[in-house]
């Protein structure tokens, strides 16, 4: 959460609103935000966390673990009309990669601007698809597996 604080003016300039959720309380928000949050990014989180206490929200996602009583990290980009068009969910141990998630929400603004596709590691400024018939069996000729490396 807090590799995302840190970058987020980059999120803003992109005309994303981000929202923490946890099944924490609000109280616990409040401690953990004063107490460690606000020594790892200058000010503490930036967006608002909010209170899923019970994991209603997490359930409709799909990341409430019914056992533990918590919700799982994930993440969800969801568009300007309500759909969800990328999710992770990740095992604690493993933390996000915050690189990828703003070079994904790049590439769904511009397929949404476009109408283009983005392959597999594509970055702005990198050449895209148009889908049509005349991609069909021939897309061979315009992307190859080492354009998505990094």
């Amino acid at each position: 959460m807090t590799a995302v604080a840190a970058k987020y003016p980059e999120f803003q300039k992109l005309g994303v609103e981000i929202f923490s959720i946890s099944t924490d309380s609000r109280f616990s928000h409040k401690i953990w935000q004063a107490e460690e949050l606000s020594k790892m990014v200058p000010q503490g989180v930036p967006f608002p966390m909010l209170s899923d206490p019970g994991g209603a929200i997490g359930k409709v996602y799909g990341v409430y673990d019914e056992a533990a009583g918590v919700d799982l990290r994930g993440r969800f980009l969801i568009d300007p009309d309500g759909i969800i068009q990328s999710m992770e969910v990740v095992a604690p141990p493993v933390g996000r990669h915050v690189g990828e998630l703003i070079r994904q929400i790049k590439a769904f603004q511009h397929v949404r601007a476009t109408g283009e596709v983005a392959p597999a590691g594509w970055q702005p400024g990198k050449a895209t698809l148009k889908p049509g018939p005349e991609l069909v069996g021939m897309v061979w000729k315009c992307w190859k597996p080492e354009m998505a490396e990094d």
